[in-house]
């Protein structure tokens, strides 16, 4: 679906997703029709989802990020997980294997609002059981592809 030039224009949007066109260009040593053209197709294609700028969560106020596992009513797991990925602070939400039957990823600014957060999640019908732990200290994180 992507070739090796698409890959080198990914890798350089992901180091900086606000250079310009003329400057990928430059970089890449191919014309400016052509990064317009390969970026407008894997926009197109869904490849490319939007632009984002990479945020420092503490600087913006969300001290605390949670990891909350899910267990859910057989056959229902698509509907609560819908419901979970409408939720303000859901950052991610996966299907698992294991123990649990889905993953939540959510950042918050306090204690209070984890809190209620939780007992929402506890609320919806389908939820059997939830497990949270607390991220302490992020070690890596980093979301951006690299070929």
């Amino acid at each position: 679906m992507i070739d090796e030039m698409d890959k080198k224009i990914l890798n350089e949007l992901n180091k900086n997703a606000r250079l310009s066109f003329r400057d990928l260009a430059k970089i890449l040593g191919i014309s400016v029709a052509t990064i317009s053209h390969r970026v407008k197709k894997m926009e197109d294609l869904g490849i490319i989802k939007g632009y984002i700028p990479l945020l420092d969560q503490k600087k913006v106020g969300y001290d605390f990020t949670a990891i909350i596992e899910i267990s859910i009513e057989k056959g229902r797991l698509s509907d609560v997980e819908k419901k979970l990925a409408e939720f303000e602070n859901t950052v991610g939400v996966y299907d698992i294997t294991g123990v649990y039957d889905a993953l939540v990823i959510a950042r918050f600014k306090d204690r209070d609002h984890l809190n209620d957060f939780i007992k929402k999640i506890q609320k919806l019908e389908y939820v059997q059981k939830t497990y949270t732990s607390i991220v302490l200290e992020v070690v890596k994180e980093d979301i951006r592809i690299k070929f």
